[in-house]
């Protein structure tokens, strides 16, 4: 009995410590209130659609970072790069020439190929062991094949470490880092495999020229003549390297002559004769040497009727103000029709007109037959022609407005201006020549941009495509250089450029002005540096 109160006393003593066990156990669970706090967990559907993007950001800074590779390919350096594409393909940039674009593949990742600097001991090698050429396309496929198998690998580590390391920033979890690195590989691995899949060979028989080499798609090869085969698409890119390799290893031996900005730079075309891919040649010419002025010397028609004009309307579309004078294959209606273009400057008659800073004057040529041998007279109107652009050239001196190229279609004609300008440009002859006349004054005669026109077909060897870029100073507005541009004819795949330097200018040459005030130099033009052809498998034309 004894035993029952304190049995009782203990009991009264565990019941005031239920309630707090059971609010103990009751705090371990979230109250209602609070897990509505906390606002609506994420759809499985947005939480994926995050990871995406996670992923794709991420894959693609890491390809902006560190997915490129240096490759040397033969004796020049190139940078290989997958860029994220919707449309694929394979980019490959050749500066300045231009960039040549292939449908290889459709898939969301295109291969770019950038041409950065041709080797000077590597091409060294080849200018003094040419017979190592021959086996030279067997080493840039071997080492486009390595480049390729390289730039893989590196870009595998590039989407998996930018992918990887947004998803740690983004989520703080390193299961979800790798999840978005795991998925990184997956999507470059099914591009690859998507870009296997449509791998078109064929595409090197359509290729996309930009910038100087829209001038000369033949540079690959003739579309019709090449096997739909792999193995020949690797060897046209070789012989497209090679090619361009040349071009550079050229380029290096020119004299040194650096156009500042502040230079003006003026493009001389003549004798055009109706050739329609002279236009895209010139267009080309200008973005790339980025053209002040187009001079046009004549003979841009054929035989001068209303309805070869229609001919003329790229003209307003090239870039550049147009300079241009009546040739003997040019009437009257031609130059009215020009009159009418905007952008267009028409020279005849010791008209002149200041255009990117130079000033310019010219004659229309007196004549106008297809035949002009037939014609008696035709050297003593040339004579008079010339004799008219002169006085009017010395009367625009005494009033203070001094001409500083003259343009005249003939050389006859352009002879009798010796003395009164420092430099006269004219055409006609179809080939170049350069020479400094008694009197000091400059003659250029360019050769035939349009390769002699459509006419050229008619001989054995077509006739070469000339043109040439003048550098003249802003203050003296005299000339500095000239590069001589020679392409192939049609069926040729040749290309020539020379620096000419007047001999003034030439290292270690008497900077002091003439008495004259008008440039000197050698009277032969004799480049003082020029530039090798890419070889053709076409002769030579013979020169006269």
């Amino acid at each position: 009995m004894a035993r029952v109160p304190t049995a009782v006393m203990n009991l009264f003593h565990r019941v005031p410590r239920l309630p707090q066990a059971l609010t103990r156990r009751r705090s371990t669970r979230p109250p209602a209130a609070s897990a509505a706090a906390l606002g609506p967990r994420p759809r499985p559907w947005a939480r994926a659609l995050g990871l995406v993007a996670v992923v794709l950001l991420g894959a693609w800074l890491g390809l902006l970072v560190v997915g490129n590779v240096r490759v040397p390919v033969g004796p020049m350096n190139t940078t290989m790069t997958l860029r994220p594409s919707f449309t694929g393909g394979t980019k490959i940039n050749i500066s300045p020439l231009g960039a040549l674009q292939l449908d290889s593949h459709i898939a969301p990742v295109r291969l770019d190929v950038n041409v950065d600097q041709l080797d000077p001991e590597r091409s060294r090698a080849l200018v003094d062991h040419p017979e190592r050429l021959s086996g030279l396309q067997d080493e840039v496929t071997q080492d486009i094949a390595r480049g390729t198998a390289d730039l893989a690998v590196r870009s595998c580590v590039a989407v998996v470490t930018g992918a990887a390391t947004l998803g740690l920033l983004v989520y703080r979890r390193p299961r979800r880092a790798l999840a978005a690195g795991g998925l990184a590989l997956g999507l470059l691995a099914a591009s690859g495999g998507t870009a296997y899949a449509t791998w078109n060979p064929d595409s090197v028989l359509e290729p996309k020229f930009s910038g100087l080499l829209s001038s000369a798609p033949s540079l690959v090869g003739d579309a019709r003549s090449i096997v739909t085969e792999f193995d020949v698409y690797q060897q046209e890119l070789a012989r497209l390297v090679t090619n361009v390799t040349k071009l550079y290893d050229a380029t290096s031996t020119l004299p040194v002559y650096q156009p500042d900005p502040t230079t003006i730079r003026v493009l001389h075309v003549s004798d055009i004769h109706l050739n329609p891919a002279s236009w895209k040649i010139i267009a080309s010419l200008v973005e790339q040497y980025r053209v002040d002025v187009i001079v046009d010397s004549g003979d841009t028609m054929d035989h001068g009727t209303a309805a070869e004009n229609g001919f003329l309307d790229p003209v307003e579309d090239l870039g550049a103000p147009y300079v241009w004078v009546r040739g003997n294959h040019d009437s009257l209606v031609t130059q009215r029709y020009l009159e009418r273009m905007k952008n267009v400057h028409v020279l005849d008659n010791g008209r002149a007109a200041t255009v990117a800073g130079l000033r310019f004057a010219g004659m229309g040529d007196p004549q106008f037959t297809p035949d002009r041998t037939q014609r008696t007279g035709a050297e003593q109107s040339q004579e008079l022609a010339g004799a008219r652009l002169a006085s009017s050239m010395r009367d625009q001196r005494r009033a203070g407005t001094p001409v500083d190229v003259a343009v005249i279609h003939e050389p006859s004609a352009a002879r009798e201006v010796d003395g009164t300008v420092p430099l006269v440009l004219s055409g006609h002859i179809h080939r170049e020549e350069s020479e400094v006349m008694r009197y000091g004054t400059r003659l250029r005669v360019e050769g035939s941009t349009g390769g002699s026109g459509l006419r050229a077909i008619e001989g054995k060897y077509p006739d070469p495509i000339e043109t040439s870029i003048l550098y003249f100073d802003r203050d003296t507005r005299r000339l500095q250089a000239w590069d001589s541009i020679e392409l192939g004819g049609l069926g040729l795949t040749t290309a020539e450029v020379s620096r000419h330097l007047p001999e003034e200018n030439q290292p270690g040459a008497d900077t002091s002005p003439s008495p004259s005030g008008s440039p000197s130099g050698s009277p032969s033009g004799t480049p003082s540096g020029s530039t090798p052809s890419i070889p053709s498998a076409t002769p030579p034309r013979p020169r006269s």
